[in-house]
């Protein structure tokens, strides 16, 4: 299985914040994931 380090999108349609995740690299961007890694959030930056 191959997996990679993903940003899944969440937060509300103009605020977006990103969680950190590792994730198969075959599932969907805000699909499953295997463990959250941290978080992200540009809009504080």
């Amino acid at each position: 299985m191959a997996v990679k380090i993903r940003l899944k999108r969440m937060g509300s349609k103009r605020k977006p914040f990103y969680r950190i995740v590792v994730a198969d690299s075959r599932s969907p961007r805000d699909g499953r994931f295997i463990e959250a890694v941290g978080y992200y959030n540009p809009l504080t930056n």
